[in-house]
């Protein structure tokens, strides 16, 4: 017997096997009650026959989708632009996933009316679990997804009030270990440009900064970008006109000292000799900036894969560690 397509049925399988059609549904779904010379027999027949199992079915019996969802609160233009953070956070995590025969569902929110979207849709029974990036404010997904049993793993602390498990880097480690080498360089006024402080790695780099410099006696000089080339061209402009003798400038994302460059060179300072130039990432861009930039590395991949790690055991109702930190380093280059 096959389908109107012509593909093999469960029923067919079970005759050229020699069982019952339940005992191939239960050995198609994994299950281990079955004998396994029985097992051993329903599975070649399986391969004889090119049996391919129907997926809304096989969801009903064993209630898992296959599918993770990996959920950037961004718009689509961020998502897809030249910030090496998205993708390879979405690198890291597919790795995870095909080795493990699931499939990556990939979804982006701005609004109110996105992340309804998303909640209607994660909590629909389409995905068995979710990933969630780059959030902004105390963003009240996260947890509204888990109050719906809903396996969720968030990609950095979450600012909203919610006890979830999260994977992060060591964003003070690596702006401390920037700033105490800019002091160490002789560097007497030290300049920030921070990132948007509606985001946790925003907040916790330019605290890490203005902690660093609290044991010295220089002050903090702070302009803010929102982690893009063309805001840390701006903020590099504001920080001249405030103080046109700063020596040092710690950036918290290599697109933004991107930027920040340009203007340098723009207003005739040159790099590392009057102002050293510090950024945080390393994307590949960073070894190809003129001159070289020295940065913070954050394995970003590394993040992508440890999600979702996580968010497979969630799923198969082992324990996980609530916070994972990754460590940072500082990549010297020939910008400070």
């Amino acid at each position: 017997m096959t389908t109107a397509g012509g593909r093999p049925t469960l029923e067919a399988v079970a005759r050229r096997a020699g069982v019952s059609r339940a005992t191939v549904s239960r050995v198609v779904n994994g299950s281990p009650k079955v004998a396994e010379e029985i097992q051993a027999r329903v599975r070649r027949a399986v391969e004889e026959m090119g049996y391919v199992p129907n997926q809304a079915a096989r969801t009903l019996v064993t209630q898992r989708t296959d599918s993770i969802a990996l959920v950037f609160t961004e718009q689509a233009n961020r998502v897809f632009s030249d910030d090496q953070y998205f993708p390879g956070i979405i690198f890291g995590v597919s790795q995870v996933l095909e080795d493990a025969d699931k499939q990556l569902v990939l979804l982006m929110a701005h609004s109110d009316a996105g992340h309804e979207r998303i909640e209607r849709y994660t909590t629909g029974g389409h995905v068995d679990g979710v990933l969630i990036a780059s959030m902004h404010g105390a963003d009240p997904l996260p947890a509204a997804l888990a109050r719906h049993r809903l396996p969720v793993i968030c990609g950095g602390r979450p600012l909203a009030r919610a006890s979830l498990p999260y994977v992060d880097v060591d964003q003070t480690g690596g702006v401390t270990a920037a700033i105490r080498y800019l002091l160490r360089s002789g560097r007497r006024r030290i300049a920030t440009i921070a990132g948007p402080q509606d985001m946790v790695a925003g907040i916790e780099r330019l605290a890490a900064y203005r902690t660093a410099l609290d044991d010295s006696d220089r002050r903090s000089i702070v302009a803010v970008g929102d982690f893009t080339r063309a805001s840390g061209a701006a903020a590099m402009r504001q920080l001249l006109a405030d103080d046109p003798h700063l020596d040092a400038v710690f950036v918290a994302s290599d697109l933004m000292a991107h930027g920040a460059l340009r203007t340098l060179r723009e207003a005739g300072r040159r790099v590392p000799e009057d102002v050293a130039v510090i950024g945080f990432d390393d994307i590949e861009m960073a070894q190809f900036t003129d001159p070289p930039l020295t940065t913070v590395r954050q394995p970003i991949v590394e993040m992508g894969r440890r999600m979702a790690e996580q968010v497979l055991r969630l799923v198969s109702g082992e324990p996980v560690e609530p916070v994972v930190v990754l460590d940072t380093e500082l990549i010297r280059r020939d910008s400070a």
